[in-house]
């Protein structure tokens, strides 16, 4: 078993310490959960582990519905469109998502940081940048 099939499990049964929790690893379990399950499947099942996570950590209030959901989707695009055999192949060709902003090309700061954002998905506000 991989470290990553690992994480997913561990992500999965809720068992994550938040504080060692990293960008990569966000992206690693929604690669994990997203090989193995449909789309929708996979988001229901990473937003709940990551909310209950985020609750057992005490930031209950940090959890955004927008970028995770945004997220997945883009994971998934970059995951049906490819053909990594795994996750560091796939990481390897899509070196953006571990970026500080990833999202920027479709959302506004001002548009993510909403409570609304955190509570529902939000469909971006600003157009992909072409440069």
């Amino acid at each position: 078993m991989s470290r990553y099939d690992q994480l997913v499990r561990s992500f999965e049964a809720r068992d994550i310490d938040a504080s060692s929790f990293t960008h990569r690893d966000h992206i690693a379990v929604a690669y994990g959960l997203l090989k193995k399950l449909p789309f929708l499947d996979a988001s229901v099942r990473y937003a709940q582990c990551l909310q209950a996570i985020a609750t057992k950590a005490g930031a209950k209030g940090k959890y955004n519905t927008t970028i995770t959901l945004a997220f997945m989707g883009l994971i998934a695009e970059r995951l049906h469109t490819g053909s990594d055999d795994d996750f560091d192949e796939f990481i390897a060709r899509n070196p953006d998502l571990l970026e500080k902003n990833p999202l920027g090309k479709w959302y506004t700061p001002e548009r993510l940081n909403t409570d609304l954002a955190r509570k529902v998905f939000l469909l971006p506000d600003a157009a992909a940048s072409t440069t």
